[in-house]
């Protein structure tokens, strides 16, 4: 059985846009500031309605990190890692992270987005070690 698709709604329609692209945009809030994923209506830190997308480098480094071992649902390859993911220019995000063997993702791992197509419309961001290049 074949993984969950994600199904982009209004807000979050440019991000998988972008993914596509092999782009990484986070919500940004003009008026406070603030990164922050996922899209919401209103900034979570000031209520403020009017913040939009920017790009972000896509580096960062593990925050938290779990191995899932059973499935979420069907189309999940397991062990896989899955952690929060501190963005060097703001930001977290909840992602998968490819190191090979799961169990050598550690808090404090440098890590990098890496994008992969899960179908012709809907690109996943992933997260790698970053060598640092």
């Amino acid at each position: 059985m074949n993984r969950p698709v994600p199904a982009p709604t209004e807000l979050s329609r440019p991000f998988w846009d972008a993914a596509r692209r092999g782009d990484l945009v986070i919500p940004h809030c003009p008026s406070c500031g603030l990164r922050f994923f996922a899209p919401e209506r209103a900034c979570p830190g000031c209520l403020a309605e009017d913040w939009r997308y920017a790009p972000s480098g896509g580096r960062g480094a593990v925050y938290s990190v779990t191995v899932v071992h059973r499935a979420p649902g069907p189309g999940f390859d397991t062990p896989f890692a899955l952690a929060v993911i501190d963005l060097d220019d703001g930001g977290t995000l909840l992602s998968h992270v490819d190191a090979g063997d799961p169990d050598e993702v550690v808090v404090g791992m440098r890590v990098r987005v890496d994008f992969r197509p899960l179908t012709d419309e809907i690109t996943l961001p992933y997260f790698v070690p970053d060598a640092g290049d």
